[in-house]
């Protein structure tokens, strides 16, 4: 269903059953660790123009890896985070799901 490099990868996939008797599967729910727990890799200074997507295939070589970038910066809303010329944004080591 995903792809192994998925934030949603490694999560336990269920069945919900309901009182018809379809059956829909989902994920459970991710929980995302704190941003600071997150081993640092490098701390970059975000230029004007600077989108999350170039940023992360500049850092960490594929730009579908942004969710680790927002995950380091403790971002609800990770489109924003390559809007404010000047900001520092934490780019974490690359960590294997379990």
């Amino acid at each position: 269903m995903f792809d192994h490099t998925s934030r949603y990868f490694p999560i336990e996939s269920t069945t919900y059953t309901f009182a018809d008797g379809r059956q829909v599967s989902y994920k459970r729910r991710r929980f995302v660790p704190p941003g600071e727990s997150l081993p640092l890799l490098a701390e970059l200074r975000v230029a004007r123009g600077d989108r999350l997507d170039n940023l992360t295939a500049r850092t960490l070589g594929d730009p579908l890896q942004f969710w680790r970038i927002a995950d380091a910066n403790n971002a609800l809303h990770p489109a924003a985070l390559g809007e404010e010329p000047g900001a520092t944004l934490r780019v974490p080591m690359p960590q294997p799901q379990s």
